[in-house]
């Protein structure tokens, strides 16, 4: 875990010496479609479709380990919604209603309705002069360097980071931007990527934003809460912290964003004592754009939960998880709005954490996984 980190460090400092006038987009943050302005309203809509192959063929069908784009041998829907903005000076709303294999996954936990909800709430500006919002609803997670818009990203497919945080959380956001490159969030919401609160507590996140220069973005956050509920009534706290920083400059041909965080899960024990189990994960991102319309990408991570505190290997006699996973994709822009993608991806793990095409384990799985997104 040191080496991952500090490699993540030696990453981070290598770029923020360069100084280019773009503004560099949050790619952790949902609120980045590109909308058609109509007054205060604004609308857009947003599909995204793919086929992907799996190696080990899941009698399932589902490509383990991961909600977004997790369907094997299907040519279908991860992700389409319709987004819908109302701004003015003092007041906001945004809903943002989503279909597709991501939403039937991530959202099983969710009642009724609330299951199609990617974003939806209401905001009022709190001072005339400063820039202090209060965000009510449910809301974008502001947790790792990847959201469910892949059109955002440098690699389609997502990496483990957000897979095992919130894509989502529910609850009141404060945000107030301190000075042109530091911004603050507070959250406090019904708990770890939950719409309908299960357990009567509520948590805590914050965030950090630091932009030191126009193409550079670092990003801080934590949570903090009970994580008690019928499903896990033995759970307690869970701590959290994540740091991620984006390199994106308009006018460089190569473009770069790394991930790194640690979690802990307080699990109550039968005779009264607290075991504390922790996850980590630590990635690395780079995009090469060869010409306006082609691009290349390629992606490094690591992923341990040794003692299953947010993960749950198909394989039942391994213990936990720990995989190395390495990605590398191709991209076509032939317009600004329409992106079709083709990536291939192999994963392998410290013990079975996977099963080969006759069901039984195995140490290592690939995938393969074409696309075509539009946002308009």
């Amino acid at each position: 875990m040191k080496k991952s980190y500090l490699l993540f460090l030696i990453f981070l400092a290598f770029f923020l010496h360069t100084y280019i006038d773009a503004q560099v987009v949050n790619t952790g943050m949902l609120d980045t479609t590109q909308i058609n302005v109509k007054g205060k309203l604004t609308t857009a809509a947003y599909i995204d479709a793919y086929f992907g192959y799996n190696s080990s063929q899941p009698s399932n069908n589902e490509n383990p380990y991961f909600v977004s784009m997790h369907r094997h041998n299907e040519m279908t829907i991860n992700l389409a919604y319709i987004d819908v903005k109302y701004v003015t000076e003092r007041y906001r709303a945004r809903f943002v209603p989503g279909f597709g294999t991501y939403i039937n996954a991530n959202y099983v936990g969710e009642a009724g309705t609330l299951r199609n909800v990617v974003e939806g709430y209401v905001g009022v500006k709190l001072s005339k002069k400063k820039e202090l919002w209060l965000d009510i609803g449910v809301l974008g997670s502001p947790y790792t360097n990847e959201s469910a818009i892949s059109k955002d990203h440098f690699m389609y497919t997502r990496s483990f980071a957000p897979e095992f945080v919130p894509y989502y959380v529910s609850g009141g956001k404060l945000s107030y931007k301190i000075s042109e490159k530091v911004s603050a969030y507070l959250y406090l919401i019904n708990g770890w990527q939950v719409i309908q609160d299960n357990n009567g507590q509520k948590s805590i996140g914050t965030q950090i934003e630091y932009r030191p220069t126009g193409s550079v973005l670092i990003n801080w956050n934590t949570y903090f809460g009970d994580e008690r509920s019928d499903t896990n009534p033995n759970f307690r706290t869970r701590y959290f912290s994540d740091i991620y920083f984006i390199f994106s400059p308009q006018k460089s041909k190569f473009k770069g964003t790394a991930c790194a965080y640690i979690g802990q899960q307080d699990i109550l024990q039968t005779d009264g004592t607290i075991l504390a189990k922790q996850w980590w994960t630590a990635n690395i991102i780079g995009q090469y754009k060869v010409n306006p319309k082609w691009s290349v990408s390629a992606r490094l991570e690591y992923f341990s939960d040794p003692n299953r505190a947010v993960s749950v290997p198909i394989v039942e006699k391994t213990k936990g998880l720990n995989i190395y996973s390495g990605s590398i994709g191709v991209m076509l822009q032939p317009m600004d709005n329409i992106f079709l993608r083709f990536e291939s991806r192999s994963f392998l793990s410290e013990g079975d954490a996977y099963k080969n095409t006759e069901g039984n384990p195995d140490n290592q799985s690939h995938w393969g996984i074409a696309n075509v997104t539009i946002a308009f």
